[in-house]
Protein backbone atom coordinates (compact mmCIF):
# COMPACT_ATOMS: atom_id res chain seq x y z
CA UNK A 1 0.00 0.00 0.00
CA UNK A 2 1.09 3.54 -0.75
CA UNK A 3 1.14 5.67 2.38
CA UNK A 4 0.88 9.21 1.29
CA UNK A 5 1.42 11.81 3.65
CA UNK A 6 2.07 15.76 4.66
CA UNK A 7 3.80 16.75 8.14
CA UNK A 8 3.89 19.77 9.68
CA UNK A 9 4.51 21.12 13.34
CA UNK A 10 1.81 22.98 14.62
CA UNK A 11 2.46 26.26 15.97
CA UNK A 12 -1.35 27.80 16.40
CA UNK A 13 -2.64 26.74 20.16
CA UNK A 14 -4.22 23.50 21.13
CA UNK A 15 -7.39 24.39 21.54
CA UNK A 16 -7.56 26.47 18.49
CA UNK A 17 -6.35 23.28 16.39
CA UNK A 18 -8.69 21.18 18.37
CA UNK A 19 -11.39 23.71 17.43
CA UNK A 20 -10.87 23.70 13.77
CA UNK A 21 -10.27 19.97 13.52
CA UNK A 22 -13.08 18.68 15.18
CA UNK A 23 -15.72 19.62 12.07
CA UNK A 24 -14.21 16.48 10.81
CA UNK A 25 -15.45 12.96 11.67
CA UNK A 26 -13.88 12.56 15.19
CA UNK A 27 -12.29 8.97 15.47
CA UNK A 28 -10.45 9.39 18.68
CA UNK A 29 -7.72 9.65 20.87
CA UNK A 30 -5.08 7.31 21.55
CA UNK A 31 -1.55 6.96 23.00
CA UNK A 32 0.97 5.33 21.00
CA UNK A 33 4.09 4.21 21.47
CA UNK A 34 6.31 2.84 18.58
CA UNK A 35 9.55 1.36 18.70
CA UNK A 36 12.02 1.23 16.00
CA UNK A 37 14.26 -1.05 15.50
CA UNK A 38 17.64 -1.55 12.89
CA UNK A 39 20.28 -4.51 12.20
CA UNK A 40 23.74 -3.63 12.99
CA UNK A 41 24.63 -6.47 10.09
CA UNK A 42 22.50 -4.55 7.11
CA UNK A 43 22.94 -1.02 6.43
CA UNK A 44 19.22 -0.87 4.72
CA UNK A 45 17.50 -0.73 8.31
CA UNK A 46 20.14 2.11 9.47
CA UNK A 47 19.76 5.58 9.47
CA UNK A 48 21.64 6.56 6.08
CA UNK A 49 24.20 9.55 5.81
CA UNK A 50 21.73 11.99 5.65
CA UNK A 51 20.09 10.92 9.37
CA UNK A 52 16.87 9.63 6.44
CA UNK A 53 15.54 5.82 7.79
CA UNK A 54 14.62 5.01 3.85
CA UNK A 55 13.08 1.35 5.16
CA UNK A 56 12.02 0.73 8.74
CA UNK A 57 10.80 -1.87 11.04
CA UNK A 58 8.22 -0.85 13.31
CA UNK A 59 6.54 -2.46 16.50
CA UNK A 60 3.36 -0.31 17.44
CA UNK A 61 1.19 -0.36 20.24
CA UNK A 62 -1.93 1.80 20.06
CA UNK A 63 -4.52 1.24 23.09
CA UNK A 64 -4.25 -2.29 23.52
CA UNK A 65 -3.75 -3.70 20.06
CA UNK A 66 -0.56 -3.93 18.77
CA UNK A 67 1.08 -4.41 15.05
CA UNK A 68 4.23 -4.85 12.79
CA UNK A 69 5.04 -2.38 10.37
CA UNK A 70 7.88 -2.92 7.31
CA UNK A 71 8.21 0.69 5.33
CA UNK A 72 10.05 1.50 1.98
CA UNK A 73 10.32 5.28 1.33
CA UNK A 74 10.65 6.63 -1.52
CA UNK A 75 12.10 9.74 -2.93
CA UNK A 76 12.11 12.52 -6.06
CA UNK A 77 14.78 12.67 -8.31
CA UNK A 78 16.09 15.61 -5.62
CA UNK A 79 15.68 13.50 -2.57
CA UNK A 80 12.32 14.59 -1.13
CA UNK A 81 10.49 12.39 0.27
CA UNK A 82 7.11 11.38 -1.81
CA UNK A 83 5.60 8.63 0.14
CA UNK A 84 6.19 4.88 1.65
CA UNK A 85 5.46 1.81 0.46
CA UNK A 86 3.78 0.21 3.60
CA UNK A 87 3.38 -3.51 4.91
CA UNK A 88 1.26 -3.72 8.05
CA UNK A 89 -0.27 -6.32 10.38
CA UNK A 90 -1.65 -6.81 13.69
CA UNK A 91 -0.06 -9.28 16.19
CA UNK A 92 -1.81 -10.51 19.13
CA UNK A 93 1.40 -10.86 21.38
CA UNK A 94 4.22 -8.27 21.01
CA UNK A 95 6.42 -9.50 23.85
CA UNK A 96 7.02 -12.38 21.71
CA UNK A 97 7.79 -10.38 18.25
CA UNK A 98 10.60 -8.22 20.75
CA UNK A 99 12.38 -11.31 21.51
CA UNK A 100 11.73 -13.32 18.30
CA UNK A 101 13.69 -9.81 16.73
CA UNK A 102 16.05 -10.00 19.80
CA UNK A 103 16.76 -13.52 18.36
CA UNK A 104 17.32 -12.12 15.13
CA UNK A 105 19.79 -10.03 15.65
CA UNK A 106 17.62 -6.65 15.49
CA UNK A 107 18.47 -3.82 17.92
CA UNK A 108 16.20 -0.91 18.96
CA UNK A 109 16.78 2.42 17.30
CA UNK A 110 14.54 4.57 19.07
CA UNK A 111 11.19 5.14 21.05
CA UNK A 112 8.40 7.23 19.92
CA UNK A 113 5.91 8.11 22.89
CA UNK A 114 2.81 10.90 21.68
CA UNK A 115 -0.86 10.88 21.74
CA UNK A 116 -2.61 11.42 18.55
CA UNK A 117 -6.38 12.67 18.38
CA UNK A 118 -7.72 11.19 14.93
CA UNK A 119 -9.98 12.52 12.36
CA UNK A 120 -11.48 11.08 9.10
CA UNK A 121 -12.37 13.78 6.22
CA UNK A 122 -13.16 12.19 2.74
CA UNK A 123 -10.14 10.24 1.88
CA UNK A 124 -8.05 11.58 4.59
CA UNK A 125 -6.65 10.64 7.81
CA UNK A 126 -6.24 13.81 9.71
CA UNK A 127 -3.96 13.08 13.07
CA UNK A 128 -3.59 15.68 15.29
CA UNK A 129 -0.45 14.81 17.68
CA UNK A 130 1.81 15.62 20.88
CA UNK A 131 5.14 13.86 20.42
CA UNK A 132 7.33 13.56 23.65
CA UNK A 133 10.52 15.03 23.06
CA UNK A 134 9.50 16.80 19.49
CA UNK A 135 6.06 18.73 20.39
CA UNK A 136 2.78 19.09 18.41
CA UNK A 137 2.25 18.24 14.62
CA UNK A 138 -0.72 17.37 11.85
CA UNK A 139 -0.01 14.63 9.86
CA UNK A 140 -2.70 14.15 6.74
CA UNK A 141 -2.37 10.78 5.23
CA UNK A 142 -4.34 9.17 2.01
CA UNK A 143 -3.48 5.30 1.64
CA UNK A 144 -3.98 3.38 -1.65
CA UNK A 145 -3.39 0.59 -3.58
CA UNK A 146 -3.97 2.34 -6.91
CA UNK A 147 -1.25 4.32 -8.96
CA UNK A 148 -1.51 7.60 -8.79
CA UNK A 149 0.29 10.84 -9.24
CA UNK A 150 1.75 10.90 -5.98
CA UNK A 151 2.91 14.93 -6.81
CA UNK A 152 -0.61 15.98 -7.20
CA UNK A 153 -1.83 14.18 -4.60
CA UNK A 154 0.14 15.78 -1.90
CA UNK A 155 -0.30 19.12 -3.94
CA UNK A 156 -4.18 18.61 -3.09
CA UNK A 157 -2.93 17.08 0.23
CA UNK A 158 -0.82 20.71 0.92
CA UNK A 159 -3.86 22.90 -0.37
CA UNK A 160 -6.82 21.27 1.94
CA UNK A 161 -3.97 21.54 5.25
CA UNK A 162 -4.06 25.49 4.19
CA UNK A 163 -7.40 25.94 4.27
CA UNK A 164 -7.23 25.14 7.74
CA UNK A 165 -6.15 28.60 8.36
CA UNK A 166 -3.76 27.24 11.43
CA UNK A 167 -0.15 28.07 11.87
CA UNK A 168 2.15 25.59 11.28
CA UNK A 169 5.92 25.25 9.22
CA UNK A 170 6.30 24.23 6.23
CA UNK A 171 6.13 20.55 4.91
CA UNK A 172 8.57 18.81 7.22
CA UNK A 173 9.94 16.34 4.56
CA UNK A 174 11.02 13.81 7.25
CA UNK A 175 9.68 11.56 9.78
CA UNK A 176 9.58 12.12 13.78
CA UNK A 177 12.07 8.97 13.59
CA UNK A 178 14.34 11.46 11.88
CA UNK A 179 13.59 14.17 14.05
CA UNK A 180 14.58 12.38 17.18
CA UNK A 181 17.59 11.09 15.70
CA UNK A 182 18.84 14.73 14.86
CA UNK A 183 17.88 16.09 17.76
CA UNK A 184 19.34 13.59 20.12
CA UNK A 185 22.65 12.57 17.73
CA UNK A 186 21.08 9.13 17.55
CA UNK A 187 24.04 7.18 15.48
CA UNK A 188 24.55 3.18 14.91
CA UNK A 189 27.64 2.02 13.39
Amino acid sequence: MKEIEILVQVYSPIDEVVGVLDKFRYIGNQETNDVYYYDPLRSNLKPNSKNQIDECLRLRTKGNSNCITYKTDQFDETGKWLYSDEYETYVEDIVTIKEIFKKLGFSELLTIHNVKREYKYLEYNIVFETVKDLGNFIEIEYCTTEDIDVKLKKQEMLEFLNSLDLEVSEELNMGKPEMLINKFNISVD
